[in-house]
């Protein structure tokens, strides 16, 4: 699994979301994770049963503060696509 990690960051083995925040209907989940001494922003976006994960390329030192970005930039991306996120 570290091989992957390196790759991928270790997101996929943080189950535990740092903010959730209802939003128009989804729920918006920010799950940072450490990379390079940083915190990567990364979340995940859910309705319905459906769930869509989004990471940035943006880091940051503090986690909270990668947290806040994250909620912020899931409003984003159902503002602007909205139930079309779940298609493809």
């Amino acid at each position: 699994m570290a091989f992957w990690d390196k790759w991928f960051g270790s997101a996929a083995t943080d189950s535990t979301p740092t903010k959730t925040v209802e939003y128009k209907g989804f729920t918006i989940e920010a799950r940072p994770y450490k990379d390079g001494g940083q915190f990567q922003l990364a979340g995940e976006i859910l309705k319905d049963g459906k769930t869509y994960r989004f990471v940035r390329a943006d880091k940051f030192t503090d986690k909270n503060e990668a947290a806040d970005i994250a909620i912020s930039k899931g409003q984003l991306i159902i503002d602007q696509q909205g139930e079309s996120i779940f298609k493809s």
